[in-house]
Parts: C-alpha cells; sequence; structure tokens
C-alpha cells in the first residue's frame, strides 16, 4: 500500500485550489457505478465545502486518482430481533433499545461511496481489501478524537458485493434492505463494529 497516498479533497483544494481539483475529478471514471462517478465529478467539491461529507481520494506516484471513498454520518435503525446476544451488547455501548419499536437508533459512520477508477483496471491497482484499510484507518482516527463505533453501507444486492462486503477481513453483518424506487434498484443495509 506504500504506493499509494489518500487525500482529504479539501486538503486539496487548499493546495491546488478548486478549480484545479474540479478538473482532476472530471476525468474520474467508474462506468460498473455511474452514480458514484456522477458523484465524484459533480458533488464532492460541494459536499465537501458544506462539510456534508468528506471525499478522499487514493492517488499513486503519479498522483493519479486510483480509487475514492467519501464518509459522513447517518443515524440508523437496528431492530432487535435480527442481532446475536454479543451484538445487542456491543450496540448498547452506542444507543438504547427502544422498547416501543424492539429496535436501536443509532449514530453510525457511513461509507457513503467506495469505489475504484476504470482507468487503471487492467493495471496495477489498489484491491478493494487495501482500499477499505485505508477507510477504516480514517475512521478508526475519526473514532479517537469524536467517538462512535458503528460504520454503515449500504450496496446493490449483488452476490459478489455482498460477499467482499461480508466476508474476511471486511466483517460487516447484514441489517436490512431497501428499494429504491428512483433507482429502481435493490440495496442491501450493513454494519460493523470498529
Amino acid at each position: 500500500m506504500s504506493n499509494f497516498q489518500v487525500v482529504n479533497i479539501l486538503d486539496m483544494i487548499e493546495t491546488i485550489g478548486e478549480d484545479e481539483v474540479n478538473s482532476i475529478l472530471s476525468e474520474f471514471s467508474c462506468t460498473r457505478n455511474p452514480k458514484m462517478e456522477n458523484f465524484v465529478r459533480k458533488n464532492a467539491v460541494d459536499f465537501a465545502k458544506k462539510k456534508m461529507s468528506a471525499t478522499y481520494l487514493v492517488i499513486d506516484t503519479t498522483e493519479s486518482i486510483r480509487a475514492i471513498f467519501t464518509l459522513t454520518h447517518k443515524a440508523i435503525v437496528l431492530t432487535n430481533e435480527n442481532l446475536s446476544n454479543n451484538m445487542r451488547k456491543r450496540i448498547q455501548r452506542y444507543s438504547r433499545l427502544d422498547e416501543s419499536t424492539d429496535s436501536f437508533n443509532v449514530s453510525a459512520f457511513l461509507i457513503a461511496q467506495f469505489g475504484k477508477c476504470d482507468t487503471y483496471l487492467s493495471e496495477e491497482n489498489i484491491s478493494g481489501n487495501a482500499l477499505m484499510d485505508f477507510t477504516f484507518e480514517i475512521l478508526t482516527a475519526v473514532q479517537h478524537d469524536i467517538g462512535g463505533g458503528l460504520v454503515y453501507l449500504k450496496c446493490e444486492d449483488k452476490e459478489k458485493l455482498i460477499n467482499f462486503y461480508s466476508s474476511e477481513p471486511n466483517q460487516f453483518f447484514k441489517f436490512g434492505e431497501r428499494y429504491s424506487e428512483t433507482d429502481k434498484v435493490k440495496y442491501i443495509q450493513l454494519f460493523r463494529f470498529i
């Protein structure tokens, strides 16, 4: 992973200017996830400036963007009945059980965007697990500074994606699903502890 560096988009704006960052981001390509590509090209800078989320660029030694991830925070609802006793105990560190709904309302870190740039898929690239390691380096630092302990994400209901997030070393747990009428896509909701 030493061939890669993680840069917060706000730090990049401060160093080279917003126009240059927008120019660099306009080259980001992810045909497998057009919504992510659109976010990076059109919204990442604005969301970062408004403090709605923080996008991190994983760049190589030539300063080309190899991958990105975007972090923010969001409240999630975890239904008590789907949790093991061990998970309930861990979640109770961060939330109380709402007995009327038999669920926990938890403030969680959200991995809102997560993916690689298509331009480099045929070349030696960062692995998904290495990208997740970079993501958790940032989240662990934030947790140290402000607390918290759960991380949440959603992904399309595709076996390959669910296997990636739920297997070693990532170990996210499914807690729900939702169907987006806008996208006409079923999303699986997953969480894990930091």
